[in-house]
């Protein structure tokens, strides 16, 4: 199978970078089996999708966090392909129950939390909010067999500490606070690993295993101690893929090989250290790291490093990306996405001879090299 050119055929042209809202997927849903189940804090409607009629099930929630956008629109990529007739068997063979957007309020305020200002992703046990309401509510209904949990997570990510940036990450939750491997947890397991293996024919070295800290308030631990394996999708970052068009592909090639190993494959429950193999999430990136840059500092002249990193705000409907000074020195074990050897050049910017954190990470290095917002210009 050609994912690639699946991927290429199926994408959904009308959902594009980071800034995804429920006016976006709206008109997407017109033509789909859709209902409402209910209302966020500030009263947007929450959908879910229902596609297929076989016998196994399957829950997927994006946009949990509503700057996490995403998997998403790897998620309407999908619904693309399997109403195809290039995917009439996997309609046959599942029921996919859908929410495409569980925090519309964060979704329009690009924030993590929902209205109220609650992480979602910390309310599966003392449900305080209706979305997370709605969420569990629709699991008990639904029963399914597999939990797909739909994240992004940021640039600062490295799968392991090798250089490579973590493109898509998975995880599959403990169940317990001792983080057993029960046979739920080991189904989980082998469909991250069956993921993986495919992933690495695109992706080389850029695959990651989330943190498998046991916190029960998570949605993922939740849904796990509760007997249904659970898949946390982790969105990262590819080389100068900010707006995530890349990697919302390799999200859709995930979705689609891992529904196409359950379909084909007996859980045989023999993959642990396989998935031990792939590399854990290390926080190893900054976006820019300038090196050897001179500086004066009262009327001292050393050389130092020091990374930048953006800082994602909504703007008039859009996401723009200001680079800020974040880190000065102790930069070994770090590296950049962008970085730039100053070889001994002189800092300067318009009032100061060093960086300062917090500031904006417009400078020049030299009398040549002029930066601008990060990037050298």
């Amino acid at each position: 199978m050609n994912y690639e050119k699946l991927h290429q055929h199926y994408k959904e042209e009308q959902l594009f970078g980071r800034y995804i809202t429920l006016e976006h997927i709206e008109p997407l849903l017109s033509s789909l089996p859709k209902q409402v189940i209910g209302q966020s804090v500030l009263g947007k409607p929450i959908y879910k999708i229902t596609l297929g009629k076989g016998k196994t099930k399957i829950l997927m929630w994006s946009q949990m966090h509503g700057n996490e956008s995403t998997t998403t629109k790897a998620l309407f990529d999908f619904i693309n392909y399997i109403q195809s007739d290039e995917a009439v068997s996997i309609l046959e063979n599942f029921t996919f129950c859908l929410l495409p957007m569980l925090n519309p309020d964060g979704a329009a305020l690009y924030t993590r939390e929902n209205a109220d200002r609650v992480d979602l992703n910390r309310d599966a046990q003392n449900l305080t909010q209706p979305e997370s309401k709605l969420l569990r509510k629709t699991f008990e209904e639904f029963q399914p067999d597999f939990c797909y949990n739909l994240h992004d997570q940021r640039t600062i990510f490295g799968a392991g500490g090798d250089g490579n940036p973590a493109t898509v990450s998975f995880l599959a939750p403990a169940y317990n606070e001792a983080r057993e491997v029960n046979e739920v947890r080991s189904k989980a397991i082998e469909v991250i690993v069956a993921m993986n293996n495919e992933l690495q024919k695109h992706i080389p070295n850029q695959v990651g295993r989330f943190d498998d800290s046991f916190n029960l308030n998570c949605a993922g631990e939740t849904f796990q101690s509760m007997n249904v394996p659970t898949i946390l999708f982790e969105a990262g970052h590819y080389q100068g893929d900010y707006d995530r068009e890349i990697t919302r592909k390799y999200i859709f090639i995930a979705l689609i090989s891992g529904i196409k190993y359950i379909s084909e494959n007996d859980i045989v429950l023999n993959e642990m250290i396989n998935y031990l193999h792939i590399p854990q999430n290390k926080v190893a990136f900054y976006d820019f790291v300038y090196k050897n840059v001179k500086i004066n500092y009262d009327n001292i002249e050393k050389s130092i490093n020091f990374a930048a990193q953006y800082k994602e705000v909504l703007n008039q409907g859009k996401i723009t990306f200001e680079a800020q000074i974040v880190k000065i020195d102790y930069l070994d074990d770090f590296y950049g996405h962008v970085e730039i050897d100053a070889k001994g050049e002189t800092y300067s910017d318009e009032e100061y001879n060093f960086p300062i954190i917090e500031r904006k990470a417009t400078f020049s290095i030299g009398k040549n090299l002029k930066i601008v917002n990060g990037l050298p210009q």
